[in-house]
């Protein structure tokens, strides 16, 4: 499965015009079904836009996406939706949730919402998975912050999504909360066989991971394989130092 490409995007450049700004240019990248991947870079970089216009939330100026071997770069309302609501899940740092409905319904909601069948046997194996079995009556309010992520991720999993992209996942919670979080993620890709990517300014949550790529003014400048956290941190440091470099010198 690994030898499967999940995602791929094909010399994609996305300028937003307002701000004068170039957020990817020329990217190209595949994502292996079944890995856990991170990207990385300073701010600004491209990251977020990378992971938007890989899953569809986002068009591409130009160049190709592909998701599960279909290309969903030129498809157009509703079937963009569509693509979307079968081939992928979200996990975000502010959550998502509906706040007036149970952990129960925010689990199932992708799927009503995309016409499908819950499999409410596999939803309440995720919830349990997710350690919030008993708590699936509950509200949003009532749960802390790392229990509404873990819901998040409930909601993602439930669907049997090809891709999970999750942007900023553990920002918002404590180390420890965080690091559980990062577990659960890593269960995905271990023991469901699903594919992750990832958004992240952490080097010990991007050290989790199997790849991490790392972006510098919209381009992909480099990529570490199983790293440690240590190895991560030093190569943002690198990227990050070129990249005020670059500015200072394009100053002058």
């Amino acid at each position: 499965m690994r030898n499967t490409v999940a995602v791929e995007l094909i010399d994609v450049t996305k300028t937003y015009p307002g701000a004068g700004v170039r957020a990817l240019d020329g990217v190209s990248v595949a994502f292996r079904a079944g890995t856990f991947n991170a990207v990385m870079g300073p701010s600004g970089s491209g990251k977020s836009t990378l992971l938007q216009c890989a899953a569809g939330l986002d068009r591409a100026d130009s160049g190709r996406v592909l998701l599960a071997g279909a290309e969903i770069g030129q498809l157009r309302e509703p079937k963009l939706t569509e693509a979307r609501r079968k081939l992928v899940g979200f996990v975000f740092q502010s959550y998502n949730l509906i706040d007036s409905l149970s952990v129960w319904h925010n689990v199932l909601l992708p799927q009503r919402l995309a016409g499908a069948r819950p499999d409410r046997a596999w939803a309440r194996e995720v919830v349990r998975r997710v350690g919030l079995a008993g708590r699936e009556d509950d509200r949003p309010a009532q749960l802390s912050g790392g229990q509404r992520q873990r819901v998040a991720l409930a909601r993602a999993l439930a669907a049997r999504p090809e891709v999970i992209f999750a942007d900023e996942p553990t920002g918002a919670l404590d180390l420890t909360t965080g690091r559980e979080v990062l577990d659960l993620l890593r269960e995905a890709v271990d023991g469901l066989r699903t594919t992750i990517v990832m958004v992240t300014h952490d080097p010990a949550a991007a050290a989790r991971a199997d790849r991490v790529v790392f972006l510098a003014d919209g381009r992909i400048v480099t990529e570490l394989a199983s790293p440690s956290a240590a190895q991560v941190a030093a190569q943002m440091t690198a990227v990050t130092d070129r990249t005020a470099a670059t500015m200072t010198g394009s100053a002058r």
